[in-house]
C-alpha cells in the first residue's frame, strides 16, 4: 500500500519543521544576547538598605553598621566584616539579628574610637532559596581617605566551585526528567516498553545522573556558599553544617527517595516486564503507578522546599504549584525523550502508544500553562519587571520556546494520526500474510525434523535476523514513521534548550526582588548628618548598552563657599557602574550665574569626588550631571535644589 504524508502545504513536513527549527535558533540567539547583555545575577536575597549608606560621609563613627535585606537570609559569625583603611577588622564580629515584622535586618558592632577615613563593609550570606549572596560598600568618617581594601568584583558562588555546582544543578534537572518522564511513558503509554532495553537504559541513566548530581551538590554545598575552595568539599565539619541547613536536608531527602526509586526501577523492568497474566499485571501497574507518583512528588518537593517557591509571597501555595510544574515538565519532556528513543531504537512501538503520549503531553501543557502563569505573576509582579529585568527577559524567551515547541507538537500529532490510521490495515495485512506463510512452506524448504537440532537452531537464528532486517527496512521506508521521527527529534532539541532556560531561571534573581532592591537603593538618603548637607538621587538613561542607572550625589556642607562633592554611579541592580566620564554644572538662573563647571576625579569604580567646589551665593541652584557611558552615548540630567 502507498502512504501519503499529511497535507500541510506544498512541503508537508520539512517546511514547517524548518520554520520551527529556524525560530528555535533565533530564540536561542536571543537567549545568548540576554545572558551576555546582563551582569550575573545569581543573588535572590538583595541588600535593600544600609546604615550608614553606601558612600555616606558621617561626622563621627557610628556604633554599629546595619544591613537590610529583601528576604530572609542565613548568616554566620563572619558574615559581616568592617575593614578600616589599612584592611584591619573594625568590627566586633558575630552579627546581631534585628529582624522584626517584615524587615530583615542584621547589625554588627564597631570598635569604639575609630579614626577618620574610609571604611569597607563586606558581607556574605545564604538567601532563603539556597543561593549564596554577597556584596560590599564603603562609608567614610570625617572625610574620605585612601584605602588599601579592594572591593570584590565577583559575587559569592563563582569560580570553579560555582561552575561545578551549576553543572550539577543542570544534570539533576535532566536526570529527574528522564527518570520520572521515562517511567511515566512506560506505565501510561506503552507498558510493553518495560521489556525494551533502550527504554530501560534511558530511565536507569536518568537515575544515575540524578543520584550523582545530588551527591556532588551535597559535597560542593559548603565551598559553594563559603570559601569557594574545592578542597573544602571534603571538610567533614563543613558537611555537617550543610546537613543542618534547609538545602542540605532537601538534598539528603532526595538521596533517600532515590533509594526507594531504585527499588521501583528494579520492579518495573524486572517482575513487571516479565508478568504475563493480565489481571496480575493490571494490579501491579496500579501499585507501581501509585508508588512511582509518591516518589516523584517527593523528589520534586525537594526543589520546592529549598528554592524560589519556599520564600517570597504565598509560599504555602507556591510550593505545591512548583511541584506540579516540575512534574508536568518531566511528563512532557521526559516522555518526549522516551518516545524518541522508542521510535529510533525499538521495532514494535505502536501508534496507540504514540496517541496515548499525545494525550499525556496535552494534559501536561495545560498544567504547565496554569502553574507557569501563577509563577510568573509571583516572581515578576509587574510589566516593567517583565521587560526590564534579566528574569523577565528569560521568562519571555521561555514562553517563546514553549510556543515553538507546541507548534512542532501539533505537527507530530498530525503524523501520529496518520500512523494510527494505517496501524489497523497494516496489522490485518500482516496477519493474512502470516497465515498464508504458515500454511504453505517455501519451495525447496526442508522440514526441521529432517535437520539436526544444531542446524535447526542456526536456521532459526538466520530467519529471525532476516525478519528483523526486513522489518527495520520497512520501518525506515515508512513515510509516516519517518515524519514522526523528524518532528519528535526537533521537539526534543527545542526541549533541551527549554530545559537550559528553565534551569537558568531557577538561579536568577526574580524580577520582583530585583525591582524592590533597585527601589531600595535609589531612595533619597536619610536626613544629613551635618547641617545643610544635600543628598540627591537622579536616574538616567543614555540609550546605549548598559546605559541605565542612577546617580547619587552628596554635597557637603551644602552651603555657600567651598563644598566637597561625592558622586556615585549605580547600575539598575545597585552595583557600581564604571562609566568613562562624569561632569557637573551649577547654575543660578535667577541671578544669571553659571553654569559653573565641575570635573570630578574618579576615586574608585562608580565613585567620583571633587573638593573645593565654590557656591558664591545662596539660592535655588540647578545641578546638572552629564554621564557618558560610551564613546557616543551620554545624557544630562538636572534637578533644582536649595543651597545655603
Amino acid at each position: 500500500m502507498t502512504a501519503t504524508a499529511p497535507r500541510l502545504g506544498p512541503s508537508p513536513i520539512r517546511r514547517p519543521l524548518a520554520v520551527a527549527a529556524l525560530l528555535a535558533m533565533l530564540i536561542s540567539l536571543l537567549l545568548g544576547l540576554v545572558l551576555a547583555g546582563a551582569s550575573p545575577a545569581s543573588a535572590h536575597a538583595a541588600l535593600t538598605g544600609s546604615d550608614p549608606q553606601d558612600g555616606a560621609v558621617v561626622a563621627t563613627a557610628p556604633e554599629d553598621v546595619t544591613l537590610t535585606f529583601s528576604e530572609q537570609i542565613a548568616m554566620d559569625d563572619d558574615s559581616i566584616r568592617v575593614l578600616d583603611p589599612n584592611g584591619e577588622r573594625a568590627d566586633e564580629g558575630a552579627p546581631r539579628d534585628l529582624t522584626s515584622g517584615g524587615a530583615v535586618r542584621y547589625a554588627v558592632q564597631l570598635h569604639s574610637g575609630l579614626p577618620d577615613g574610609t571604611y569597607t563593609v563586606a558581607w556574605q550570606a545564604v538567601s532563603a532559596d539556597s543561593h549564596p549572596v554577597s556584596g560590599a560598600f564603603t562609608f567614610s568618617v570625617g572625610a574620605p581617605s585612601e584605602t588599601t581594601v579592594a572591593l570584590p568584583s565577583g559575587g559569592a558562588g563563582g569560580g570553579l566551585v560555582g561552575a561545578l555546582y551549576g553543572i550539577a544543578r543542570y544534570a539533576a534537572y535532566a536526570g529527574f526528567i528522564l527518570l520520572a518522564g521515562g517511567s511515566a511513558f512506560v506505565l501510561a503509554c506503552w507498558q510493553r516498553g518495560a521489556g525494551a532495553r533502550p527504554l530501560q537504559r534511558l530511565v536507569v541513566r536518568g537515575w544515575v545522573t540524578l543520584t550523582a548530581a545530588t551527591l556532588a551538590m551535597l559535597l560542593l554545598r559548603n565551598p559553594y556558599t563559603g570559601s569557594g575552595k574545592l578542597a573544602d568539599a571534603f571538610d567533614l565539619d563543613g558537611l555537617q553544617s550543610v546537613l543542618d541547613t534547609k538545602p542540605g536536608a532537601a538534598l539528603v531527602s532526595r538521596l533517600l527517595l532515590l533509594g526507594a526509586s531504585a527499588l521501583f526501577i528494579a520492579v518495573l523492568f524486572g517482575a513487571y516486564a516479565k508478568r504475563e497474566d493480565e489481571k496480575e499485571k493490571q494490579d501491579l501497574t496500579f501499585g507501581l503507578a501509585t508508588g512511582g507518583a509518591v516518589i516523584a512528588i517527593g523528589i520534586a518537593g525537594t526543589w520546592a522546599l529549598a528554592e524560589h517557591a519556599s520564600t517570597g509571597i504565598q509560599p504555602g501555595i507556591a510550593m505545591p504549584v512548583d511541584v506540579l510544574h516540575l512534574l508536568a515538565v518531566a511528563a512532557w519532556l521526559g516522555g518526549l525523550t522516551a518516545l524518541l528513543v522508542a521510535l529510533y531504537r525499538t521495532p514494535d512501538v505502536t501508534g496507540s502508544a504514540v496517541r496515548r503520549f499525545s494525550r499525556v503531553a496535552f494534559g501536561s501543557v495545560i498544567v504547565l500553562a496554569a502553574t507557569g502563569l501563577y509563577q510568573s505573576w509571583r516572581q515578576v509582579g509587574s510589566w516593567s519587571a517583565l521587560t526590564g529585568t534579566r528574569y523577565g527577559q528569560l521568562l519571555l524567551v521561555k514562553v517563546a520556546l514553549v510556543a515553538v515547541l507546541l507548534g512542532v507538537a501539533w505537527i507530530s500529532r498530525r503524523w501520529t494520526g496518520r500512523l494510527t490510521e494505517r496501524a489497523g490495515s497494516v496489522s490485518a495485512t500482516d496477519d493474512t500474510a502470516a497465515a498464508a506463510a504458515s500454511g504453505s512452506p517455501e519451495p525447496g524448504a526442508t522440514s526441521d525434523e529432517e535437520v539436526d537440532p544444531e542446524r535447526a537452531a542456526q536456521l532459526s537464528r538466520q530467519r529471525a535476523a532476516l525478519t528483523a532486517t526486513k522489518e527495520k527496512r520497512a520501518r525506515d521506508a515508512d513515510p509516516d514513521r519517518s515524519g514522526l521521527r523528524r518532528s519528535v527529534m526537533v521537539e526534543t532539541g527545542i526541549a533541551v534548550v527549554l530545559l537550559v532556560v528553565t534551569t537558568i531561571l531557577t538561579s536568577t534573581e526574580p524580577g520582583r526582588t530585583e525591582e524592590e532592591a533597585a527601589r531600595g537603593n535609589t531612595t533619597t538618603a536619610p536626613a544629613p548628618v551635618t547641617g545643610g548637607q544635600l543628598n540627591l538621587s537622579l536616574p538616567f538613561d543614555t540609550g546605549g548598552r548598559n546605559g541605565k542607572g542612577t546617580v547619587r550625589l552628596d554635597i557637603s556642607p551644602g552651603g555657600t563657599g567651598a563644598n566637597s562633592v561625592h558622586l556615585w554611579v549605580d547600575a539598575p541592580d545597585g552595583r557600581p557602574l564604571d562609566v568613562p566620564e562624569v561632569k557637573l554644572a551649577f547654575t543660578l538662573e535667577s541671578k544669571d550665574i553659571g553654569p559653573l563647571p565641575v570635573v570630578p576625579d574618579r576615586l574608585t569604580e562608580g565613585h567620583w569626588t571633587a573638593s573645593g567646589v565654590q557656591i558664591p551665593m545662596a539660592g535655588d541652584w540647578k545641578v546638572a550631571v552629564t554621564v557618558r557611558t560610551s564613546d557616543i552615548d551620554q545624557t544630562t540630567i538636572d534637578k533644582n535644589v536649595k543651597i545655603g
